[in-house]
């Protein structure tokens, strides 16, 4: 296997264009900023992300987050979290905050999650794909009469079905209150959920509800008694621990 080898000049480079999608995202209309530009977008954009940003997460209402949204993670639209409406000057005071898409010709009122099986959408009872739904609201099926709407009877690994499964727009404030990590602020654009490196797996693999990652080297070494189990103890030290949070953005866009 032949190495590709390039300069430090050429990393930096690398470096400074995915910071740069990182920031901007699809702002840009698939025209790079020049460096003006860029600079009077950080200036607009970077404060009001890190004053409004809108956490997304998929689960069932009272219980834990299945499913945390990044910018990868696909609508049910078919466009992915990144291309809806994610940055707002003022945060809506109307509830269900909707994130429209602003894919061409696309209907999608608001981001929704749909369940997968594995790089596959879930289909509904009338075993028609998603794909075969409008993305207008209610989702009726395009190829029968008798659904009424995208349902799934698709079993969690939560236990519990899809239909019951709701997506969760909420602040940071409305976060906290339920008691669901915030991670630290961030400039990036359509984070969503993500809060640390554990956020990338499915909520019954996370064993804990933090989303801030691997236990620290301190946990795992100190003293405590054979029933105090570690990640029990994890749990207690969050307030401790969250600020370890470690933000994986490359890793984050496959998710």
């Amino acid at each position: 296997m032949e190495r590709i080898r390039i300069d430090k000049q050429a990393s930096n480079a690398v470096d400074a264009f995915l910071e740069y999608r990182r920031i901007v995202g699809e702002d840009d209309g698939g025209q790079l900023f020049s460096e003006d530009e860029f600079k009077k977008y950080k200036e607009i954009m970077l404060p009001r992300r890190m004053k409004n940003r809108l956490y997304v997460s998929f689960g069932v209402p009272g219980q834990i987050d299945c499913k945390l949204i990044g910018p990868e993670t696909p609508c049910f639209c078919t466009h992915r979290y990144k291309q809806h409406c994610t940055d707002f000057e003022e945060l809506p005071k109307e509830r269900p905050i909707l994130l429209p898409c602003r894919a061409r010709g696309c209907q999608c009122v608001s981001y929704q999650y749909a369940h997968m099986n594995g790089s596959r959408p879930v289909r509904c009872q009338c075993k028609h794909t998603t794909t075969e739904h409008s993305e207008s609201p209610g989702h009726p099926c395009k190829k029968c009469s008798h659904c009424s709407g995208y349902r799934s009877p698709f079993t969690c690994g939560c236990g519990q079905p899809g239909y019951a499964h709701v997506t969760l727009v909420e602040t940071k404030e409305e976060r906290m209150a339920r008691g669901h990590p915030v991670g630290r602020d961030v400039p990036y654009a359509a984070m969503g959920g993500l809060t640390g490196f554990s956020s990338l797996a499915d909520g019954y693999l996370r064993l804990d509800p933090s989303g801030i990652g691997p236990l620290s080297f301190s946990i795992l070494k100190s003293d405590r008694l054979e029933s105090d189990h570690v990640f029990e103890r994890a749990n207690t030290s969050l307030s401790q621990t969250a600020g370890k949070d470690i933000y994986l953005y490359v890793l984050s866009c496959f998710f």
